[in-house]
Formats: C-alpha cells, structure tokens, sequence
C-alpha cells in the first residue's frame, strides 16, 4: 500500500502518527489520537500531526462495542512512524497469559529505535507483553492494574497518575486519560499555547489537576459480626473521634497485639492506615455532596483542620479539596454555593 501522500513544499512536514489498532479495540481509545493531535496546528492552521490508523493486516478489526474498524495502513507504516500509539485493546494474549501474537510481535519489532511508543489505557499489556515496558515507570486502567503487576513483574506500575512519561515511552490511564496523554504530547512537542488551542477545540480541559485515584471506587469491607468487623463498622461510624489503636482494641475486647494481628489479616491493612483511609473516603463524600466549609469537612471525617485535610487529599489523590470539590460536586450543589 502506498505511503502517506506528499506534502506540499511550502508548509512544513508534519510528525507522523501510527495508531496501531490491536483486536479486539477499544473504539473510545482509538479515535481519541486523530481528534485531539488533528487539532493542533501551528499559526497558519497547518496540521503539526499526520496521524493513520494501522493494523498487523489491511483486514478489518473488530471494537469492543459492536462494529469494525478498516485500518488505512498495515503493519508498515510502524516502520516509518515518528509516533507509535496503542490504544486499548481486550486481546487475550497480552491480557490473559503476557504473550504476544506472533504476527503483532513481528510489527511490533520494525518500529524505530527512535521513535515515541505510546500506549492508551490496556494498550499498556501490549507494550508489556513486548517487554517494551520492562525497568520503566507506567500505568494503565487503575481496574487491571492488580492483573498487569501480576503479568508484568517488571514494570513499575504506578495506577494512580493520568498519564507517565519515561523516556521515549508514554503510557496513560483508563479511556479519557488517554485526552490528557495527547494534550500533554502536542504541549511537549509544540507549547502550551497549541496545546490550549487543541483542548479549546476538543471542549476539554487543557491540563487535569491530581490523577487516576481520584477516580478509583474504594470499597469498605464488609461487615460481619466475627473478627474486627463490629469495631470497623462502629469506626465508621464515629471518624470525628480521636480512634487510636488502644481505644479500637477495647472495643473489639482485644489486646492491642490481637487486634492489630486480626485486623491486617481481615483488612490487607494496619488499623491507622485503614483509619486514615476511611477518613479521606468520608470527607470525599461531604464535599461531593455538602456545602459544609472546608474547616467542617475535616473535623467531620476526624483530619482536624483544613491544612491536614489538604495534606492528605494531595497525598492520596493528588487534587486539593476546592479541587475534588469541583470536579465531582452535582449542578444543583454548584448553583447553591
């Protein structure tokens, strides 16, 4: 198949883009590249990207929600790509058993040492089945990091952040995280001016204050009647008190040593870190749907003052609390603030 065709002489080249469509693909992933880089353009409203989609074949691909994408290129135009981007994918191999198809692996293999290998979401299992990733700091959808360490020992997963840059070896979170990916992509390659110009059009933020865990469901265990369950569930119930190991013992009618020893082995966790942890959860839940000050908030979820609840959201989310607030608060919340 012919290559990309020729670009007029009086306007620069632009950097090209391989989106390598992997079945079955996650259709959200796959366009996200080709609307957010095809609108960075410089002063003159050149385009700064050429991006094609690519297949290991020129055959169809099947999504994941239930049609088929016709590739424009197969596997040859990696070889050419300035920028190679893998956007998600449910393939078994990568994703079941960290093996890689043989004709993927082949086309895999002819992309340039020097170009930047980009993964969206669980693209990240191709590039780790690849070994890609190996000794390198990345991420991917915070719900199969648990199934990704367990595949990929080797690299340094980090499922709380949006996206992670190392090197020539970008990778993002889960679906939308890939957006931030490519903002931050046209920012590093161009500025922030285009890069705003590319969120302005897209009708997204330009830049995404804290990361991936702001969005991850923590669940509460659930509690029984046996064990240190009735204390958690009463903790839960009275986060605003001082609960320190020796006062959650007797309640539980334990000693400090049993209790401690009972809990990390029902919790996955010691009684302070489970503490805080509720703690944080709580007070996410008042600022997403009270209008209680700040100073309120964190005497409520039992974090003191407002610069300890500050502290602790930036250290567990990344985002400050006015921040979370935003984000998450509902319309009709907005409107009575």
């Amino acid at each position: 198949m012919p290559g990309p065709p020729p670009q007029p002489t009086n306007t620069p080249t632009p950097h090209l883009v391989a989106v390598l469509v992997v079945e079955p693909t996650v259709g959200f992933d796959m366009a996200i590249p080709p609307v957010v880089l095809g609108a960075a353009t410089d002063e003159d409203e050149n385009p700064l990207y050429e991006v094609h989609t690519c297949g290991v074949s020129t055959g169809g691909v099947a999504a994941t929600t239930g049609y088929t994408v016709i590739p424009e290129y197969g596997p040859e135009l990696l070889a050419r790509a300035d920028t190679v981007i893998v956007p998600g994918t449910r393939i078994p191999g990568p994703r079941q058993n960290g093996r890689l198809p043989p004709d993927l692996a082949a086309a895999l293999a002819t992309i340039r040492p020097d170009a930047r290998i980009v993964s969206i979401c669980t693209g990240a299992f191709v590039l780790g089945a690849a070994g890609i990733l190996d000794g390198r700091r990345a991420t991917t959808h915070w719900q199969f990091a648990d199934r990704f360490r367990a595949l990929y020992p080797n690299v340094l997963l980090d499922e709380n952040q949006l996206f992670i840059v190392d090197g020539n070896v970008w990778s993002s979170a889960g679906l939308a995280a890939g957006i931030d990916l490519c903002l931050h992509l046209i920012r590093t390659d161009h500025g922030s001016a285009v890069a705003n110009g590319a969120a302005r059009y897209c009708v997204v933020p330009p830049w995404r204050e804290g990361g991936q865990s702001q969005f991850i469901e923590r669940q509460v265990p659930e509690a029984g009647s046996d064990g240190t369950a009735p204390t958690r569930r009463w903790a839960l119930h009275h986060l605003d008190r001082d609960l320190d190991l020796n006062s959650l013992a007797a309640h539980a009618h334990m000693s400090v040593r049993t209790f401690t020893r009972r809990f990390k082995a029902e919790t996955g966790m010691a009684p302070g870190a489970w503490i805080l942890q509720q703690r944080v959860r709580h007070a996410r839940h008042l600022l997403e749907t009270t209008d209680l000050p700040i100073d309120e908030v964190a005497r409520s979820a039992g974090l003191g003052t407002s610069a300890s609840l500050r502290h602790h959201m930036r250290l567990e989310l990344g985002v400050p609390p006015l921040a979370y607030r935003k984000t998450f608060r509902k319309r009709e919340t907005l409107e009575k603030a």
